[in-house]
């Protein structure tokens, strides 16, 4: 059983950047790959970054590559989400999820964070 918590949503100015953690519970977190989705209101889920268990494999979202970084650090059983040059378009609450493979995230859930791009 893994429990999932993020932070370091809120509001930022178009074009700022924000750093987002979701700490994990549990002693088999380096078990899971980790992932971070966004959904924004009428629209689906998707997955926007992810990173394999051994933190070596990692897979972004085309519209978020190059100004996002994921990044786990299994020791602290949190993983991060680094993003920059946001624009209004990628306000959505965001979600980390855990599962066995980049693939099949979706085994846990965070409850999710709010992030807000003001143009």
């Amino acid at each position: 059983q893994v429990q999932l918590v993020e932070s370091g949503g809120g509001l930022v100015q178009a074009g700022g950047s924000l750093r987002l953690s979701c700490a994990a519970s549990g002693r088999t977190f380096s078990s899971y790959a980790m992932g971070w989705f966004r959904q924004a209101p009428g629209k689906e889920r998707e997955l926007i970054a992810a990173q394999a268990r051994s933190g070596i494999i990692t897979h972004y979202a085309d519209s978020v590559k190059g100004r996002f970084t994921i990044s786990r650090v299994n020791a602290k059983n949190a993983v991060n989400l680094q993003m920059n040059s946001l624009n209004p378009e990628e306000a959505a609450v965001y979600y980390c999820a855990a599962g066995m493979t980049i693939t099949t995230l979706g085994d846990y859930w965070g409850q999710g964070t709010q992030v807000t791009v003001s143009s």
